[in-house]
């Protein structure tokens, strides 16, 4: 939350600078993000008066005005300002000024004509991002006052951020009572008298949703005026808070959730049919809201409606076809107590985000609502106008919780704070905090006040009392405790070694969200139902994720639309898959490689793109680290997401742990990927211990190499040809290498050719060539027994 010092200052004004209140706010568990100037630096600015305004001789677009500047003479000053005109009080730069961005106003002649400084916009003066013309100020404004002066612009916000147990202070009078609490000061808030109603208008409610809204106010204010503006000072105060102004209604309504805390809602009265009635949603009902997107409304949201139709999303945002606009001059209040949990989690669910739904969510004051509806009443009236009637209120009383006395023992406070906090302290603190104390025998019964939704037990209190009296006070103390010390077993992966050994092939980690969209979850993993959220940061992040994939494609996406063709990332951590009601949490590593094979240089004089075995083998090197590289296979299978030609099974010892290949050209179109993407993904949990190295003597005898070129079917893959060799090799054959692969002229096409090194090394004696060729005989009468393999010619 933001808010203006100066205006917090007009509640509470304790004796500590800027920076002390924003150290004193963080510190009592309200943490200030930022403090900033309200307005960007400049100066020479006065207020000053249109006198006259002529058409200038030699453009179109610009006129010549006399200004009273308060100077010793009258200013005659170019403007190309639509806007300008005669009696208008406004900011000018005189001769001299700087404006933001160093911009210096010195006399000059636009299209022959002197001008002696400047009439000025907000934007120029860093109040806006952009405005429509100069700034008018108000006809009572002082001339020749310094503008800095006139508008208070030396002043800073303060930008709060609050955990969500602390909407209390998700308006100007929960931060102001906490300041004075903390300093001990007096807090002066605005007096809210009831205004008199003047016609007897009413507008009857009913609440068809007496658990989500226990309590809704209204009230109807006849013949306001439709041209009043909002009054500078009110502006200032929106603007310095983030919020822009709109109208005067509009303003109201924003100024009264700042400064109160309670969002409120001003409908078009002449645009609604005879009574309220708060309900939940029909099937399929539908409304166009304030920033014009029809919705479809589920029947577990709240709605605020007429007889006809629905008018608004309770504590969202209002209909487009009941708000307020320029002609209305008929107007209906809306102050409502909505539950939490009616309002939680909604906003998100329908993509949006709004500051009611933000206040809502967390917990108005359900005490409140009388007090705001007068508020925004008498300040209404002294903007516009207007005839109120009597306020309206429909209450279902057995729906309202009620705050509940707490037993806050004496010794308790000691035993969780580990300092003595004196009973006149803690009774202090606690009836500042607005809090009713009552003595008992083994310390007080305490009623927090309606508006704490976050104390409900004893600890709650307890942390109140070492809030206020500080963090800061109370004593540092080290406890003594064992420990057992215990160690990873000798054969377990270490995931902390693959990282490393991953980033010295290159790679980068990197950490994405676990939540992503249902479309992108459906798009690269339709095999798992994802598991949607009951209250998401937005539509884009509803369902946890089943596979880190789509956290790497949206980052290789990412990067390469800003020109970053190649992309090596990996991550580990964990997906997300319902199985039989249940959510399993499985560790997983995924990595993701695409563009070239190396990073561009002198020395290469062509780049070479990744293909699927540069990814093979990082993967492989990581698998390696288990001790157990030959218990691992790659078997060709499709995924869905995966191009089919190109994707591989992972096995440990014949159980698939994940998968490996390039990602199908459909999705890549989809997310905007540059040219072929390869991608890989294991369970962690599968290979967690893996084999112990043991130690093997070096051979001292030679070792022989034997070369083989054979024609195999060509669906037979090397794997299959590796393990039938395997099955059958004396224990001499050390190692067997693929050194080419060739399908082409003069072999059959049905075929292809399989260039096979075999390396044969005994450790007690020098192999004989009879030894050597007994064993290839065998090797190759098995690949043509069980493979049907001969030799190449």
């Amino acid at each position: 939350m933001k808010f203006s010092e100066a205006w917090l200052r007009e509640w509470v004004n304790p004796n500590v600078t800027t920076n002390e209140l924003a150290d004193q706010l963080s510190m009592a568990g309200l943490e200030v993000d930022a403090v900033e100037d309200v307005a960007a630096a400049f100066n020479g600015v006065v207020v000053g008066e249109v006198l006259t305004r002529e058409q200038h001789p030699n453009a179109d677009k610009l006129s010549v005005c006399t200004v009273d500047a308060g100077q010793d003479e009258m200013l005659q000053i170019i403007c190309g300002a639509a806007n300008v005109a005669a009696g208008l009080k406004v900011p000018v730069a005189i001769i001299g000024a700087v404006l933001p961005g160093d911009f210096k106003i010195k006399k000059a002649k636009l299209r022959g004509e002197a001008s002696h400084g400047m009439i000025c916009a907000a934007s120029e003066l860093g109040l806006l991002e952009t405005s429509e013309g100069i700034m008018s100020l108000p006809i009572d404004a002082p001339i020749g006052m310094d503008f800095r002066e006139y508008l208070s612009l030396n002043d800073k916000v303060i930008d709060v951020d609050l955990t969500p147990d602390r909407g209390d202070c998700l308006g100007l009078i929960g931060i102001a009572r906490e300041v004075g609490v903390i300093n001990q000061s007096p807090v002066t808030a605005p007096e809210i008298k009831p205004v008199a109603a003047t016609i007897n208008d009413t507008f009857s409610v009913r609440l068809d949703a007496p658990q989500a809204c226990p309590r809704y106010l209204c009230r109807i204010i006849r013949n306001i005026n439709a041209t009043a503006e909002t009054p500078l000072w009110m502006q200032e105060r929106l603007r310095r808070s983030g919020l822009r102004s709109i109208s005067p209604v509009v303003d109201v309504t924003n100024y009264v959730l700042l400064e109160l805390g309670q969002p409120m809602h001003g409908f078009d009265l002449n645009k609604l049919d005879s009574e309220i009635v708060v309900r939940m949603a029909g099937q399929a009902e539908k409304l166009t809201l304030l920033d014009g997107q029809e919705i479809e409304l589920r029947e577990d949201t709240l709605l605020i409606s007429d007889k006809q139709r629905p008018l608004a999303m309770a504590g969202i945002m209002g209909g487009e076809a009941s708000g307020v606009t320029a002609e209305t001059r008929d107007i209906l209040f809306e102050s409502a107590f909505f539950a939490p949990l009616a309002i939680a989690g909604k906003a998100r669910s329908y993509g949006l985000h709004t500051d009611s739904s933000h206040r809502f969510e967390r917990g108005v004051d359900p005490e409140l609502q009388q007090k705001a509806m007068e508020r925004a009443t008498a300040l209404l009236i002294e903007m516009a106008g207007g005839e109120p009637g009597p306020i309206v209120e429909a209450l279902s009383t057995e729906h309202l919780v009620l705050p509940v006395a707490i037993q806050l023992r004496r010794n308790r406070v000691a035993q969780l704070l580990g300092v003595d906090v004196s009973d006149e302290q803690i009774v202090d603190i606690l009836q500042r905090l607005d809090m009713q104390v009552v003595a008992n025998d083994q310390g007080w019964m305490v009623t927090a006040p309606s508006c704490r939704f976050d104390i409900s037990i004893e600890v709650d209190l307890i942390e109140e009392i070492g809030r206020i009296y500080g963090y800061a006070n109370i004593p540092t103390n080290r406890t003594l405790s064992s420990m057992v010390m215990s160690s990873p077993p000798e054969a377990a992966f270490d995931l902390a070694k693959a990282k490393l050994l991953l980033v010295g092939r290159d790679y980068q980690e990197v950490i994405t969200y676990s939540f992503i969209g249902p479309e992108l979850q459906k798009q690269i993993d339709p095999n798992h139902q994802g598991i949607t959220l009951a209250n998401p940061i937005s539509a884009d992040m509803s369902v946890m994720r089943t596979s880190l994939w789509p956290g790497l494609l949206q980052t290789a996406s990412y990067n390469q639309a800003r020109q970053l063709e190649r992309v090596r990332i990996f991550e580990s951590g964990l997906r997300f898959i319902d199985i039989a009601g249940e959510i399993s949490q499985e560790p997983m590593l995924a990595g993701l490689i695409c563009g070239s094979q190396q990073q561009e240089q002198w020395g290469v004089a062509k780049l070479e793109s990744v293909d699927f075995f540069d990814l093979k083998a990082d993967l492989e090197s990581v698998l390696d680290l288990t001790g157990e590289a030959e218990a691992f296979s790659f078997v060709a299978d499709e995924h869905p997401t995966l191009h089919p030609g190109q994707s591989a099974r992972v096995l440990y010892n014949g159980e698939a742990i994940g998968w490996v290949g390039m990602l199908h050209p459909e999705h890549e179109k989809k997310l905007g990927l540059l040219g072929n993407t390869f991608l890989f993904e294991i369970k962690l949990k599968a290979i967690e211990i893996g084999g112990l190295p043991a130690f093997e003597a070096l051979s001292k005898y030679p070792s022989i190499k034997r070369d083989l070129a054979i024609l195999v079917d060509k669906d037979i893959t090397y794997q299959q040809v590796h393990d039938c060799i395997r099955r059958v090799a004396p224990s001499f054959l050390k190692d067997i290498r693929l050194f080419d692969v060739y399908t082409g002229d003069n072999i059959d096409p049905e075929v292809r050719s399989l260039a096979l090194s075999l390396i044969l090394q005994e450790t007690s004696k020098t192999l004989s060539d009879q030894e050597v060729e007994t064993a290839v005989t065998i090797v190759l009468n098995n690949l043509s027994t069980e493979l049907k393999a001969r030799l190449r010619d």
